[in-house]
């Protein structure tokens, strides 16, 4: 898993712990957007954090969440402006 993949589980994680959403709940608000994975295949796609950000923006659609924070993730990569 990289860092990338991480932050993105934690992401998502973070906004349905702030909520008490499980991913049982999260499956049937889901299913109201046209999204009909499974239970498992949700917590499968989450727990590797490698989903799509289609799947992101449906499920903070699905739970409420109008504005999300994201940090800046430390990839050790130089920060520069140069192509």
């Amino acid at each position: 898993m990289t860092n990338w993949d991480r932050e993105a589980k934690l992401l998502l994680k973070g906004e349905l712990a702030r909520r008490g959403i499980s991913y049982k709940v999260l499956v049937v608000k889901l299913k109201v957007l046209g999204v009909t994975d499974t239970e498992g295949a949700i917590a499968n796609k989450i727990s590797r954090g490698t989903f799509s950000m289609t799947f992101f923006l449906q499920c903070m659609n699905a739970i409420g969440v109008t504005d999300v924070s994201v940090a800046v993730v430390q990839t050790g990569v130089p920060k520069s402006t140069e192509v």
